[in-house]
C-alpha cells in the first residue's frame, strides 16, 4: 500500500471507530439500564453482569458496523474536502478510481467482520444471553426471599416473610399462597422456612418448620392442618431448563435454520423465516461494500458544505436500506417475492443507485448534492439580549454543535426502534399510524438520553475547535479567562438541566407509558391486559394480607378480593374474608379506615388453633379496608411517574411492607440526573483544552468514553442502592460528585 492509501485510511479508521462507539453504546443504553442495574442489584457477581452485556454485543455490532463504516468515510472525505486536500489530489492526477483502492480495503474488511459476527457471534452470543439469564433466575431463587416483600419468582407460589432468620439462613414468620395446577389452592403459615436446590438432581424443594395449612374446597369444607416439618416439590423445569430456551429464527446458525426449514418443509409449511435469515446472514455483511461505494462518492467534494450535506444524507441511506429491506421480509411472507430477492433487494436497489452517483461524481469532484440538508451555516446565529460579541459566538458554535449532534443520535434511536418494530407493522399486527404514534410519545424518552451527550459533546467540540484555531490564545491574549469563555456554555447546560427536570415532571412519565402500551400492542400484546396487575398481593398498614385478583381505579372496585388477618404471631390466622367484588363507599366515621361494600361472599372467624369459629356467608356487607388509593395498580415504574408522583407512591408502597429501596433510589436519581449537564460541561471544557488540537473527532471520542463511564457508575451505584450496600441518597449522587470532583481539580489545574 502507497502513502495516499494508508492517509486515506488512517482519516477513516478514527471516525470509524468513534461512530461505532457511539452507535454501539445508544443501541446498549437501554439494556444496560434494564439488565445490568436489575442484576447487580441483586447480588449477580459483576463477572457475571459482564458477560451477560458481552453477549448483547454482537446483535448491535450487526448493525453498527456498517452504519459506522458510511460515517467514517463520509466523515473523513468531509474534512478532507474542507481543507481542500482533494484539490491537491486532483492537481496530482488522482481520480475517484484510485482512491477505489483504501476505501475497497475498509470495506472488505468490515465485510468479513460483519459476516463473522452475523453467522458465528450473533447465534452463539444471544442463545448464550437466555442461557445466562435463565441461570440467574435460578440464582436468584436460592436466597433472594426478602422481609416482607413478596416473593413471585417461583411460578403459582407467592411467599410473604417478615423476617430473616438469625445469620441469614432461612426465614422466620413466613405466608404462603400455593395455586399450583393439579393441586387445591392451599395457605400455610409457618414459624420457619427455607429453599432447598440441588442443580445437579435438579429438585426444588421449600421446607417449612411448624407450619399449618389452610384449604377450602369447592363445597365450602374447611380444613386446617398442622406440621411440625413440611417439605414441598416445586416443579424443576421452571427453574431449570431440560434444554435451554426455545431458539428463534435469529438465535439460530446456518445449519440450524436449514434443518428447521426442512421440517416445515415436510410439515407443509413455507419456511419464509427461516430461508429469509439465511440470505440476510450473507446481504447484510455485503452492504459494507455497497456503503463504501456511496460513502466514497458522497464524501468526494471540492465544495467545502459537503460534509453536513453527505453526512445527513448517509442517515438516510441507512435508513431507506434497512427499511426496503424490511419491506423485503413482509413480501416474502405474503408470497409474492423469493427470499433471497428480498434479502438482497435492498443492495441491488443501493448498488445501481451508488455505481450512478460514483460515475457522476467522477466526472467532477465540484459537483454539488442539490439536496435540501442541514448545514451548520443553516443554523442562525443567537441573538440573545445582554451578550457580547464573544458570548454569542461561542453560544452559536455551541448550540450548532450540540444540535447537529442531538438530531444524528436521535435519528440512531428511531432507525433502531423502526428496525425493531416494523416487522409487525409490515405482517399486519400493527399499522404504521400505531408505529408513528410510538415514536411519537417516545420521543421524549429519547430526548432525556440524548441531551446530556448533546451538552457534553457541545462543549468538548466547541472549545476543541477554539483551541485548534488557536481562537482561545487570542482570548487569554485580550484577557478573557478560560473561565469567562465557558459562561454560555454552562449557562446552556443550566438550561439542558432544566429541560430534563421539566421532562421528569411533566410528559415523560405519561409519555412513557403510552409509549410502552403502544409496543406492547404492536408487540401482539392485548390492549386490555396491558397496565393491568392480575394477582395482587398487597401488605396492610396492620399487618394483613391483601389478595385481589384486579384492581379498578376508575370504578374504585377490587375483585376477587381476599384478606387475612393474623393473630399475636403469624402462625395464626384469626380471619379471612373473601368477596367476588368490593367497592369503595367513602371514609369511615372514625379516619383510620374507609368504607367498602361486599358483596357475594363470606368471613370466617378462626381461634387459636385454627378451629372455625363463625362462618358468615353474606349477599352484601359493608367492611372496612385501606383507603382506595392504597390498592392503586401503577407499578413502581420510576418511568411512568413525575417526582412528586413517585415520592408519594413510595410512602404509600413503605406502608405496605414493601422494600422501598430501588424506589428511593430511582427518587433521588430525578432530582441528580438533570445535573449532569453541569457536571458533563465542567469536564469537558479542561479536557477539550487538553486535547483541542487533537481535532474535533479525538473530542468527541473523549467525550464517549466519558459518557460510558457516566453512565456506568449511574448503574453501578444504583443498583447498589437497590441492593442495599449503600444510602439511596449516595447512590444516586455518587457519580455527580465523583465526576463533579475530577471536573473541579481539572479546572483548577488547567491554564486559564
Amino acid at each position: 500500500m502507497r502513502i495516499i492509501d494508508r492517509y486515506v485510511i488512517r482519516e477513516v479508521l478514527w471516525p470509524l471507530v468513534i461512530g461505532l462507539l457511539v452507535f454501539t453504546f445508544m443501541l446498549i443504553i437501554p439494556y444496560l439500564i434494564e439488565y445490568a442495574e436489575s442484576f447487580i442489584s441483586k447480588g449477580v457477581p459483576v463477572p457475571v453482569v459482564l458477560r451477560v452485556m458481552a453477549t448483547l454485543l454482537p446483535m448491535a455490532l450487526a448493525l453498527t458496523i456498517p452504519m459506522s463504516l458510511l460515517l467514517g468515510l463520509l466523515v473523513a472525505f468531509g474534512r478532507l474536502s474542507a481543507d481542500r486536500e482533494f484539490v491537491a489530489l486532483q492537481a496530482c492526477g488522482v481520480s475517484l478510481f484510485r482512491l477505489m483502492r483504501p476505501v475497497g480495503v475498509l470495506s472488505v474488511c468490515a465485510w468479513i467482520v460483519t459476516s463473522y459476527v452475523l453467522l458465528v457471534a450473533v447465534p452463539d452470543a444471544n442463545q448464550r444471553f437466555r442461557e445466562i439469564t435463565f441461570g440467574i433466575v435460578a440464582e436468584r431463587a436460592e436466597g433472594e426471599v426478602r422481609p416482607r416483600v413478596f416473593f413471585e419468582d417461583f411460578p403459582d407460589v407467592v411467599l410473604y416473610v417478615r423476617e430473616l432468620a438469625p445469620g441469614g439462613a432461612g426465614w422466620t414468620d413466613v405466608f404462603m399462597a400455593d395455586n399450583r395446577t393439579g393441586q387445591t389452592p392451599a395457605v400455610y403459615l409457618a414459624r420457619g422456612g427455607r429453599v432447598v436446590i440441588d442443580r445437579e438432581q435438579r429438585t426444588v424443594e421449600m421446607v417449612l418448620q411448624d407450619a399449618v395449612r389452610h384449604t377450602a374446597d369447592e363445597e365450602g369444607k374447611y380444613e386446617v392442618v398442622h406440621f411440625d416439618r413440611l417439605l414441598l416439590s416445586l416443579n424443576p423445569d421452571t427453574v431449570f431448563p431440560r434444554q435451554g430456551p426455545p431458539l428463534g429464527a435469529h438465535e439460530m446458525s446456518i445449519p440450524q435454520l436449514r434443518a428447521r426449514a426442512a421440517e416445515l418443509e415436510a410439515e407443509g409449511i413455507y419456511p419464509h423465516s427461516e430461508l429469509f435469515e439465511i440470505q440476510k446472514k450473507f446481504s447484510i455483511p455485503f452492504a459494507c461494500l455497497i456503503f463504501g461505494l456511496i460513502g466514497l462518492a458522497l464524501g468526494v467534494t471540492n465544495r467545502r458544505d459537503g460534509k453536513l450535506a453527505s453526512f445527513v444524507i448517509g442517515l438516510g441511506v441507512i435508513f431507506i436500506y434497512y427499511v426496503v429491506l424490511w419491506l423485503g421480509q413482509s413480501l416474502v411472507r405474503g408470497h409474492i417475492v423469493p427470499p433471497w430477492l428480498a434479502a438482497w433487494g435492498p443492495n441491488i436497489v443501493l448498488g445501481v443507485l451508488g455505481l450512478l452517483l460514483f460515475h457522476w461524481r467522477d466526472r467532477g469532484f465540484d459537483r454539488p448534492l442539490r439536496l435540501p440538508t442541514l448545514r451548520a451555516s443553516a443554523i442562525p446565529p443567537l441573538r440573545l439580549p445582554m451578550l457580547g460579541i464573544l458570548d454569542r459566538y461561542v453560544a452559536t458554535t455551541y448550540a450548532r454543535i450540540a444540535l447537529l449532534s442531538a438530531l444524528a443520535m436521535a435519528g440512531i434511536f428511531y432507525i433502531s426502534g423502526f428496525l425493531d418494530l416494523s416487522d409487525k407493522v409490515f405482517r399486519g399486527q400493527a399499522t404504521w399510524a400505531m408505529l408513528g404514534a410510538y415514536f411519537w410519545y417516545a420521543t421524549p424518552q429519547y430526548v432525556y438520553y440524548i441531551l446530556p451527550l448533546a451538552v457534553l459533546l457541545g462543549a468538548l467540540v466547541t472549545v476543541g475547535l477554539l483551541t485548534k484555531n488557536s481562537e482561545l490564545v487570542v482570548m487569554k491574549a485580550c484577557g478573557i479567562s478560560l473561565y469567562r469563555v465557558a459562561v454560555p456554555m454552562l449557562a446552556g447546560a443550566l438550561v439542558a438541566g432544566g429541560v430534563l427536570f421539566l421532562l421528569e415532571e411533566t410528559v415523560l412519565g405519561p409519555s412513557n407509558r403510552r409509549a410502552e402500551a403502544l409496543r406492547h400492542v404492536i408487540r401482539g400484546g392485548s390492549p386490555q391486559t396491558f397496565d393491568v396487575l392480575h394477582r395482587q398481593w398487597v401488605a396492610g398498614s396492620d399487618g394483613e394480607i391483601y389478595h385481589f385478583d384486579y384492581y379498578d381505579p376508575r370504578a374504585r372496585q377490587l375483585m376477587g378480593l381476599s384478606v387475612y388477618e393474623f393473630g399475636e404471631r403469624m402462625q395464626i390466622l384469626a380471619r379471612r374474608l373473601y368477596a367476588e367484588r368490593a367497592v369503595y363507599a367513602g371514609a369511615a366515621p372514625d379516619d383510620e379506615r374507609d368504607r367498602w361494600k361486599a358483596e357475594q361472599g363470606w368471613t370466617r372467624e378462626l381461634d387459636p388453633n385454627g378451629e372455625t369459629r363463625t362462618f358468615t356467608p353474606f349477599a352484601a356487607s359493608e367492611i372496612e379496608l385501606e383507603p382506595a388509593s392504597y390498592f392503586g395498580t401503577e407499578p413502581p415504574d420510576e418511568r411512568f411517574m413525575s417526582y412528586s408522583q413517585l415520592r408519594d407512591y413510595t410512602s404509600r408502597l413503605r406502608a405496605t411492607g414493601f422494600d422501598v429501596s430501588a424506589q428511593l433510589v430511582a427518587l433521588e436519581r430525578k432530582v441528580s440526573f438533570p445535573f449532569v449537564t453541569i457536571v458533563m460541561t465542567l469536564l469537558a471544557v479542561p479536557f477539550a483544552v487538553t486535547t483541542g488540537r487533537r481535532g474535533a473527532m479525538y473530542g468527541i471520542g473523549v467525550g464517549i468514553v466519558l459518557a460510558i463511564a457516566y453512565w456506568v457508575a449511574i448503574s453501578v451505584f444504583a443498583a447498589l442502592g437497590t441492593g442495599g450496600l449503600v444510602t439511596p441518597a449516595l447512590a444516586a449522587w455518587a457519580p455527580n460528585l465523583l465526576f463533579g470532583a475530577g471536573a473541579g481539580y481539572l479546572l483548577l489545574t488547567v491554564r486559564t
